[in-house]
């Protein structure tokens, strides 16, 4: 039996007592959309501030928000998603480092769209990078579930 947690308390409470079931169900997809949600909204808005406000390109202000994202998203995930807490200081970092592997090959996939989809195409730039996150939530999703905090026997 797993240690109960904030978000186990928030569903306890009487008004939410009809989607407890739901949640308990499907708790790690429930806290993914909610912890990606904001891995999304801050990789969108750092994204923003730097193409719109700063002016840089695409593909560095990509690179940036992806920083802040990706540390968001290891903690948040690490701790509430997958609750997969690495013993040691090895296993941290080699759970750390998968992690950011996993990320930057969808950084590259997302890079990709970005330069193709903007820079070749002409597409606007907003549109693309919001869209361009559905595709790589998923494969984060699937890199983050099978390989990086996948249950170890």
């Amino acid at each position: 039996m797993r240690e109960e947690d904030i978000f186990d308390r928030i569903v306890s409470v009487s008004w939410l007592a009809w989607f407890k079931p739901w949640y308990q169900r499907y708790r790690e997809m429930w806290l993914y959309a909610l912890f990606g949600l904001g891995t999304f909204l801050i990789n969108f808005f750092v994204y923003s501030f730097f193409t719109e406000i700063v002016d840089f390109g695409v593909l560095i202000s990509n690179a940036i928000a992806w920083i802040f994202a990706t540390l968001y998203a290891f903690f948040t995930n690490r701790r509430w998603v997958f609750k997969s807490h690495a013993v040691g200081v090895v296993a941290f970092f080699l759970q750390i480092g998968s992690f950011c592997l996993g990320r930057f090959l969808t950084l590259l996939v997302e890079e990709w769209m970005l330069f193709y989809l903007i820079e070749i195409r002409g597409l606007h730039n907003m549109t693309v990078k919001f869209c361009s996150q559905f595709i790589v939530i998923a494969l984060n999703y699937l890199i983050s579930k099978l390989i990086v905090f996948r249950r170890r026997k």
